[in-house]
């Protein structure tokens, strides 16, 4: 599939196909939440690996994820802080979820905002998708949309022609902060140096 209008990528994204796009930290291979087994087909990637639910805004994410008020009120703060941004915050999820965005543990997902206008555009039109780095399984995140068209022929990749002029990505996954029920855990360091302070844990 060669490059595509953001028109199309948008309706080939809610048809359920697999599409590729700029965001803060590097381009994401995505489609919606209860088509994620592309994603995982496409990157050959193991099962006990789960995809990050991604969208325009936290007002989008939390019906995903559930937990009790003090708790949102703790996840609001780091929201507020970071987002939109590099940080993927993984947390107890909904019913609302698929299963297939978190296979072997679907009691979580990672959720999170892109601090990247094309990325927002797209989101804001196909609600939240699952999303993970443009890759094969256990390779270096490719970076650029001819990369991605070349390794995986049959996404539709946003046409570069699209998005000049924006910055283009960090080259750094996002930092990962899983909650554990009574504070913060990293479970990765990568495009945000997180600051998790004593006030961020019940």
């Amino acid at each position: 599939m060669t490059q595509v209008s953001l028109t199309n990528l948008i309706a080939g994204a809610r048809a359920g196909f697999l599409v590729s796009f700029p965001t803060d930290t590097v381009p994401a291979l995505a489609t919606v939440p209860e088509k994620a087994g592309l994603i995982f087909a496409a990157k050959q990637r193991s099962q006990d690996k789960p995809l990050i639910l991604m969208a325009a805004s936290a007002e989008d994410l939390w019906p995903y994820v559930k937990g009790s008020e003090d708790e949102y009120k703790i996840w609001q703060e780091l929201v507020d802080k970071y987002w939109p941004g590099g940080l993927t915050l993984v947390l107890p999820a909904s019913e609302r979820l698929p299963k297939v965005m978190n296979p072997i543990d679907p009691t979580t997902i990672g959720i999170r905002v892109p601090n990247s206008a094309i990325a927002q555009t797209i989101l804001a039109q196909t609600g939240p998708l699952a999303t993970t780095s443009a890759n094969f399984s256990g390779q270096s995140p490719l970076q650029t949309m001819a990369e991605i068209e070349n390794q995986f022929p049959t996404v539709r990749t946003l046409a570069t022609t699209e998005y000049e002029g924006e910055m283009s990505g960090m080259g750094v996954p996002s930092t990962v902060a899983k909650w554990t029920g009574i504070n913060w855990q990293i479970l990765r360091q990568g495009a945000i140096n997180l600051d998790i302070s004593s006030d961020n844990q019940i």
